[in-house]
C-alpha cells in the first residue's frame, strides 16, 4: 500500500482526532467523513419539489449572468 504524508495544523488534527472512531484509522476516518466513493443516488429525493425548483432557478440565473460576463469579456 502506498502512503502519503500530509501536514495539518494542530487544530485540524484535534478536530480529526475528536471525530475518529476508536476502531478506525485516520485514513478510514477521512474516507468516511469525505464521502469516499459513495453512490450519488443517496441524494435522490432529498429536496422538496419547491426547493428543487428554487435551486434550478438559481442555477439558471447564475448561468445567464456568467454567460453575460463572458460575452462582455469576449466582446461578443
Amino acid at each position: 500500500m502506498v502512503t502519503k504524508t500530509i501536514t495539518v495544523t494542530k487544530d485540524a488534527y484535534e478536530q480529526l482526532k475528536a471525530l475518529k472512531r476508536p476502531e478506525e484509522s485516520f485514513s478510514e476516518e477521512i474516507k468516511r467523513i469525505t464521502g469516499g466513493s459513495q453512490d450519488i443516488m443517496r441524494f435522490a429525493g432529498i429536496l422538496t419539489d419547491n426547493e428543487g425548483e428554487e435551486m434550478l432557478a438559481a442555477i439558471k440565473k447564475t448561468r445567464e449572468e456568467s454567460d453575460k460576463r463572458l460575452k462582455r469579456k469576449l466582446r461578443i
